[in-house]
């Protein structure tokens, strides 16, 4: 499932018009490489030392700024679930399942001895499936295996009311290049697959395992041929198909959708389909492919859905493909990292709402707001100064601005998990499964109803942010409100380069080449001008060619259409709140401006901040499946690839024309 929701995982508090004789630069000079000219290599020269000092052990594939707070973050809610772990509460009571699902998350001895049991009955049931006339019941009533997914969400054209969406599915790979590119590494991967396909059919009892994995592989590439790319998948028209069920059955017949639907339990007149060539294939499989294939499909499925949470056998066997082989990690993380993963993913909110209790002051939250505003204000004046759009179209622009929803630290409203059943004397595996069928039917009880403009989709221990176009709204959950991103002992240049940047990356989003298809209610409306609309994809393209020049690995480059949001969002983010920045009080002065602290002037520390957000290390591995997966930049290059744009950089820095880094003025990216 893939819903328009764009994250950057930055964001903090911050106070304005500080006072910086008071305050600390906020820049830790350890954090620098100084035999680096930063003229030549500013990512090097900012986090040189930070990469020095943070060398990856085994556990991970990548390690940045957003890992180390995520980390801190980690440890915080493990300190909170384990002092309600060690002790007896109430059935029923919200410590009671937070307490027992993060124990039976710790019990490997527990699942080694039960083995296969816990799945042995779903994949009995799937074995004795005996005609196609039950597949549209049983695709409808599964929750363990699907060739599509289906969720409820906003209407992209009525973004008030909530409808039934669909979207790809059906290959474990999850991105259709690793099924169709040719290149060594690629066939590498597919190759190192299907022997782990292999390997676990044959762990689950199943004959015929070497067999077995060709069909997956099969199977699996047919379903990724015909879906979407991660490109094409950016686009929010083509991905918006609004039907009855009637025109769903005539496009897909050889589903019964009635059937299908009375499985899955919901009634509906209508449904906005993603991608229709890929469930079109799906479809033609359903009725083509043999029904024993079909069956090995529907099993694997529920294997690998369940590979997590089996033996520790199962468990490791399926870490040496997805993270040795695929991201490059040398060992898994500690089981109680897991434990705390699943506790988040089953019980967030409840646990948001004692990590906000203990961890994030109230006053925070007034302050992040006034920030947001400072921002907010710095980019309705770059979009009034804008000479190539006309004042049609910027009159819609800072409407939608204006309208914009902030979200900050925590709901207002929590979620309910009365009905969710967690019970240690059934197996881990089996209160998974009830975990998931409750946040299915949460989802599906918003189904043909106004959308809950309130709701939020992020937990507050999250380390992220994001912007989400059907509201119209940017959230900056608690957990990322925090160093490296806030310094509440920093100056004005360290919060506005390292949250301001990122406040102002989410608020770009909404007027990013995907964003700005959506007007300021979240409706996927057009609101510009034929010639500005012209005017903006020709800028936009001027970035996507710059990405595409980038080499991240020998002979691999850059996607720049499919990180041309993120990138068009870092690129409004330092331009918006630097903007913001030289609009405080304190520094106008010219002899502020020029004091340097620590060694660096105000404007070269602004950009030091940022550039330390993004510090890290990452596996080659890791850096091949990113530019495969992962609509953002890698670190490195949202550095690297995004100041060269900025012309307060090259005055911050002394930037000339013999830097390696320097891109000709009229060839710089300008947007908003």
């Amino acid at each position: 499932m893939r819903k328009f929701i764009f994250t950057l995982a930055a964001l903090a508090v911050m106070t304005t018009a500080c006072t910086t004789k008071q305050q600390t630069t906020g820049i830790d000079l350890a954090n620098l490489d100084t035999t680096v000219v930063p003229q030549n290599d500013f990512y090097q020269f900012a986090c040189g030392g930070w990469m020095a000092n943070n060398p990856l052990t085994p556990e991970y594939s990548r390690f940045g700024s957003f890992d180390k707070l995520g980390l801190n973050n980690l440890e915080q809610v493990n300190g909170l679930i384990q002092e309600i772990a060690e002790k007896n509460h109430p059935q029923g009571s919200i410590a009671q399942k937070i307490g027992d699902m993060y124990n039976m998350a710790m019990d490997t001895a527990r699942r080694d001895q039960e083995g296969i049991e816990p799945v042995r009955q779903t994949l009995e049931e799937i074995k004795n499936i005996s005609s196609r006339d039950e597949l549209s019941r049983v695709l409808g009533a599964a929750m363990d295996f699907q060739l599509w997914a289906m969720y409820v969400d906003a209407d992209a054209m009525n973004s008030s009311m909530n409808i039934m969406n669909e979207y790809q599915a059906g290959f474990s790979l999850g991105e259709k290049e690793y099924y169709i590119d040719e290149d060594e590494h690629t066939r590498s991967i597919r190759d190192a697959y299907v022997k782990y396909v292999e390997k676990m059919f044959s762990l689950f009892g199943f004959d015929n395992a070497a067999e077995k994995a060709q069909t997956i592989l099969r199977l699996e590439t047919r379903l990724a041929k015909a879906a979407y790319s991660n490109v094409e998948l950016r686009d929010p028209q083509a991905n918006y198909n609004k039907m009855s069920i009637a025109e769903l059955q005539e496009l897909v017949p050889q589903v019964d959708w009635k059937v299908y639907f009375e499985a899955l339990g919901v009634e509906l007149d209508s449904i906005s389909i993603g991608q229709i060539p890929h469930l079109q294939e799906a479809g033609k499989m359903l009725a083509e492919e043999p029904l024993e294939d079909l069956k090995t499909l529907f099993s694997w499925q529920v294997i690998e859905g369940a590979a997590s949470y089996l033996t520790t056998e199962i468990y490791m066997t399926s870490f040496d493909f997805y993270g040795k082989v695929l991201s490059g990690r040398e060992e898994p993380s500690p089981l109680w990292k897991r434990a705390v993963g699943i506790v988040n993913g089953t019980l967030g909110e409840a646990v948001g709402q004692m990590y906000v209790k203990k961890y994030f002051p109230e006053e925070n939250k007034a302050r992040m707001l006034a920030l947001v505003k400072n921002l907010q204000k710095a980019l309705g004046i770059r979009i009034e100064n804008l000479a190539w759009m006309s004042d049609e179209t910027k009159a819609k622009a800072l409407e939608k601005l204006n309208a914009i929803t902030i979200k900050i630290g925590y709901p207002d409203t929590w979620r309910d998990y009365t009905a969710l059943d967690i019970n240690p004397e059934d197996t881990y595996y089996a209160n998974l499964e009830r975990a998931a069928k409750f946040e299915q039917d949460y989802s599906l009880s918003f189904l043909g109803k106004p959308v809950d403009k309130t709701k939020w989709y992020m937990t507050p221990q999250t380390v992220n942010a994001y912007y989400n176009p059907s509201s119209n709204e940017i959230c900056f959950p608690a957990g990322i409100l925090q160093y490296p991103f806030f310094d509440m002992a920093a100056d004005d240049a360290f919060n506005y380069g390292a949250i301001g940047v990122v406040i102002g990356h989410e608020m770009t989003h909404g007027f990013d080449d995907q964003g700005c298809q959506f007007d300021k209610d979240g409706n996927m409306v057009n609101w510009w001008t034929a010639e500005d609309k012209a005017a903006f994809d020709a800028r936009t393209k001027v970035m996507e060619e710059a990405f595409n020049k980038i080499e991240v690995a020998p002979g691999v480059h850059a996607n720049g259409a499919f990180t041309l949001g993120e990138n068009i969002a870092d690129h409004g983010g330092l331009q918006v709140s630097y903007l913001a920045f030289t609009l405080n009080e304190e520094y106008k002065p010219e002899a502020e401006r020029l004091q340097t602290r620590d060694g660096f002037t105000p404007a070269q520390r602004f950009f030091l901040a940022y550039a330390n957000v993004w510090a890290g290390n990452i596996r080659p591995e890791e850096i091949l499946n990113r530019t495969k997966s992962d609509p953002h930049s890698l670190g490195r290059w949202r550095v690297n690839g995004a100041l060269p744009q900025i012309n307060a950089w090259y005055e911050a820095w002394n930037v000339t024309e013999e830097s390696p880094m320097y891109i000709k003025p009229e060839e710089r990216v300008s947007i908003w």
